[in-house]
C-alpha cells in the first residue's frame, strides 16, 4: 500500500529528474545569458543557484526537527554550467538524504518554527520545494521555460 510519506517522496523525485533532464547538456553560454536590461533573477543561472540555496538553507533542517550541518554547504560561487550543476546536485542529495533519514518523522506538525504554518506536518517542506515551478507566483518564468525565456519555438538555443 502506498503511503503519503511516499507519494511527497515520489513527487519530489520527479520534479527532480524533470529539472535535471531540461538541464541536460547546458552550455556556459546558456547559464550565463541574459536578455538585454532584464532582471538577473530571470536568468538560468540565478535559478540555479537560487534552487541549489533553497534546499540547503537551515530553516530545512528546523522544520524537520533536525540540527542543522555545523558546516555551511557551499552553494555558489560557481564558475560554469557544469559547476552550477553540480552545486545543485550536491544540494539535492543532501535534501533528499534530510527528508529521507529515519529520524525525521515527516507526519507531525512543524511547530513554532514555521509561524503561522506550524500546525502544518512536516510532510510540506519536501512537497514544498519539489515545486516545478516555484516562482510561477512571484511573476517570473516557471522552471518548465528555464532553458528557453524570451526566445521563440523556433529559435534555436544556440543561436542566443
Amino acid at each position: 500500500m502506498r503511503t503519503a510519506d511516499k507519494d511527497v517522496l515520489d513527487l519530489l523525485d520527479h520534479a527532480w529528474e524533470r529539472l535535471w533532464n531540461r538541464m541536460a547538456g547546458l552550455t556556459d553560454r546558456e547559464w550565463s545569458w541574459r536578455p538585454d536590461d532584464a532582471d538577473d533573477k530571470i536568468t538560468i543561472r540565478w535559478r540555479l543557484l537560487h534552487i541549489a540555496e533553497v534546499l540547503t538553507q537551515s530553516r530545512n533542517w528546523t522544520w524537520l526537527a533536525v540540527t542543522p550541518p555545523e558546516a555551511k554547504i557551499d552553494r555558489g560561487g560557481a564558475d560554469s554550467a557544469q559547476d552550477a550543476l553540480a552545486s545543485m546536485d550536491l544540494a539535492y542529495a543532501g535534501f533528499r538524504e534530510l527528508v529521507t533519514s529515519e529520524s525525521v518523522d515527516v507526519g507531525t506538525a512543524i511547530g513554532p518554527a514555521a509561524g503561522p504554518h506550524g500546525s502544518a506536518t512536516r510532510r510540506t517542506c519536501p512537497a514544498h520545494r519539489g515545486r516545478t515551478d516555484p516562482s510561477w507566483r512571484r511573476g517570473r518564468a516557471p522552471a518548465r521555460s528555464l532553458r528557453q525565456p524570451y526566445v521563440s519555438p523556433t529559435t534555436p538555443i544556440g543561436a542566443l
